[in-house]
């Protein structure tokens, strides 16, 4: 079942969260409100989708710690900072840690309505390259040691014949195993062959 995107708000002020709430609600998404970013983690299930409206200033650990401890826990969700006047350089150090937007106190509306929108389908691009990602790991972790070797070198670059020659095994086998390849990694051409390898391991 497809998981649907949420927005988070988390703002210590009351007044904040429900006019944000009143706000972003009427994008129709679902929108959860927290006054504080240890309700917000008490509450969160990983792989959640959607963005999180956050403010820097907060009661007990502070929006730039939740921001660092999302990062340090790989929730990648896109984060839109608020904050008042006296807080911008607050702001601007969560921007350096990888914020997507800052807004300021007062909010305009629309300018609130296009940021969480621009959060949104980053995080829909995000979620679709992880799993496109995760569907290229699975086909690369069906291939065996040989037919990982075989994909590394046509990726490469080298003919059957020369990595026949590498192996000291035929050419005639080695292009079975680059059929075996193609067909466990889902391909039908050499490029989609290397576009997906090096969409997992740009190294190759």
């Amino acid at each position: 079942m497809e998981q649907t995107s949420s927005v988070y708000i988390i703002d210590d002020d009351p007044a904040v969260r429900d006019s944000l709430r009143w706000l972003i609600g009427s994008l129709n998404y679902p929108v959860k409100t927290f006054e504080t970013a240890q309700v917000f983690l008490d509450s969160y299930k990983a792989g959640a989708r959607g963005c999180i409206v956050l403010d820097v200033r907060l009661p007990g650990m502070s929006g730039l710690k939740l921001q660092k401890r999302l990062i340090v826990d790989g929730v990648d969700l896109p984060v839109i900072i608020i904050s008042g006047h006296g807080d911008v350089p607050m702001a601007v150090q969560a921007m350096q840690e990888g914020a997507m937007h800052f807004l300021q106190k007062p909010f305009r509306e629309q300018e609130v309505l296009d940021c969480v929108q621009e959060a949104l389908e980053l995080d829909e691009r995000n979620t679709e390259s992880r799993k496109q990602a995760e569907q290229i790991q699975r086909c690369v972790a069906a291939l065996t040691p040989r037919e990982h070797q075989i994909m590394k070198n046509i990726v490469g670059g080298y003919t059957s014949k020369v990595i026949g020659e590498i192996y000291d095994i035929s050419s005639k086998t080695v292009d079975i195993h680059r059929t075996r390849v193609m067909q466990k990694m889902q391909v039908k051409s050499i490029p989609d062959l290397v576009k997906k390898a090096l969409t997992i391991d740009p190294s190759l």
